[in-house]
């Protein structure tokens, strides 16, 4: 594996991007994200923000992503809380009952699918990064699960990249509850194929031709493995250098920042 290899870049045509320590940290743009997806606009390159983190809705995200000065449109976005629901509504009974341990992002996509979001009789415990998690909604959360509820985890990070440093993500809350009920859940994000098919399948590609840019090796790099994509890490998020020369998952490119691949990009494209 080499950090930048022209002719594997020169070979992508269509991009999923991660937001969260690619596109920023926490409320602060990383170098390079704007000027990057405004190429990408005016080269008219296909792409799709497809983010593990469930918390926003995709107006949100936009207002969110707007108040750094980059510039998407809801068409371009994905979360986790979006293929979760999506998927339920493909194995779930009409107007199945979930309780819900998420935020704004989560309970929208959940509600845009018609599900009843109760804490009573429940078919389906869903759970995001809540921030503002209780003990309440953990010893409800346990006992519908021990009740026979099926578990589902909108993604497995235990980290969230924040202004502070690393914060408490979904998967520390669903290893709390594993311990609990002794139930391991479906998760549903990256690593797992479902978000990464969805995606594509919003942008109209295939995985030929079609690389992923994350900045975590267990779920970006191993779920765009999975999914057959070209790989892309930068290291402005979670994953850093020390981590990526013992993994067993090795992306096929590496840059610093997404700054550094829109430089990339440009020479590979004499443009």
């Amino acid at each position: 594996m080499r950090d930048q290899n022209p002719e594997k870049l020169r070979t992508v045509k269509n991009l999923i991007i991660d937001m969260d320590g690619v596109l920023y940290c926490g409320r602060e743009p990383l170098r390079g994200a704007k000027e990057f997806l405004s190429h990408l606009r005016r080269q008219g390159v296909p792409f799709i923000l497809a983010t593990n983190n469930s918390t926003l809705t995709p107006t949100q995200y936009v207002a969110k992503l707007g108040a750094m000065d980059i510039e998407v449109t809801e068409d371009r976005i994905l979360t986790s809380g979006q293929a979760t629901a999506l998927y339920l509504s493909q194995v779930a009974q009409p107007a199945a009952r979930v309780y819900a341990i998420g935020e704004a992002g989560l309970i929208s996509a959940l509600r845009e699918q018609a599900f009843v979001i109760t804490d009573e009789d429940v078919d389906f415990v869903v759970v995001g990064l809540d921030r503002e998690l209780t003990y309440e909604k953990l010893e409800i959360a346990t006992l519908a699960i021990r009740a026979g509820a099926t578990f589902i985890g909108t993604n497995p990070d235990t980290t969230l990249p924040t202004e502070q440093g690393l914060v408490p993500g979904t998967g520390a809350t669903l290893a709390a509850l594993e311990a609990a009920t002794g139930i391991s859940p479906l998760t549903i994000g990256k690593p797992q194929p479902i978000l990464l098919r969805l995606a594509m399948e919003k942008v109209g590609v295939t995985p030929e031709g079609t690389a992923i840019i994350g900045d975590r090796l267990e779920t970006d790099v191993l779920g765009g493995k999975e999914a057959g994509l070209t790989t892309i890490l930068v290291l402005s998020g979670i994953s850093d250098r020390e981590e990526l020369a013992t993994s067993p998952y090795q992306p096929d490119l590496v840059f610093d920042s997404i700054g550094d691949l829109h430089q990339a990009w440009r020479s590979r494209k004499g443009s």
